[in-house]
């Protein structure tokens, strides 16, 4: 399915991208860039000059943007797609506490930073930041997830669902994405030694 690439929708999600890239997309390397990064995250292609088109850098005149590439950027900006990432615009939403509440920018952390997680009912995780938004597991207590396993992650917000793409359990190859704090959100967040 194809939507119109002229709504303000496709605008904000442009924004957030750069915003996430850490830098404005103005040339064909920021676009291939952009590309190997959201392939190391989230194991999804997305090619460069399907990103050009989006932010109209093309010199091909397009009308529209395919829901899949909506979908893989939506989900790169912390978003589980396209739909969830426009719900959270609408009136009424709760979008602004993405932004207002305490977050962990992963673009800001070294390798070999710890962050304590934690979400209902009792779960609690240790994860070590590996490098281009790749974690580890290394203390887990009452979680699916179990030390060594590995999964990428952009950003975590304190009251928020987290979205941990491309999660691999230690011994296995097949990746999910596994959500935390589906329903309260993620309650302790913090950076730890």
């Amino acid at each position: 399915m194809n939507i119109k690439s002229d709504i303000p929708q496709i605008s904000v999600l442009r924004q957030q991208v750069e915003q996430k890239a850490g830098f404005p997309l103005d040339t064909h390397g920021d676009f291939l860039t952009l590309s190997a990064k959201i392939e190391t995250c989230l194991r999804e292609h997305i090619s460069e000059s399907t990103l050009e088109r989006i932010w109209g850098y093309s010199t091909r005149h397009y009308d529209t943007v395919s829901s899949r590439s909506l979908n893989v950027l939506s989900r790169f900006v912390g978003f589980h797609g396209w739909e969830e990432f426009c719900c959270s615009l609408s009136p009424g939403s709760t979008a602004s506490e993405l932004f207002d509440g305490d977050s962990i920018d992963v673009s800001k952390l070294q390798p070999g930073a710890r962050i304590r997680l934690g979400w209902a009912p009792d779960r609690v995780c240790i994860v070590r930041y590996l490098g281009d938004f790749q974690f580890i597991a290394e203390v887990t207590e009452n979680s699916t997830m179990q030390p060594g396993d590995t999964f990428c992650c952009r950003q975590f917000q304190k009251n928020r669902t987290a979205h941990l793409d491309n999660f691999c359990k230690v011994g296995t190859e097949k990746r999910y994405t596994y959500i935390i704090g589906k329903n309260t959100g993620i309650t302790i967040l913090e950076e730890t030694d």
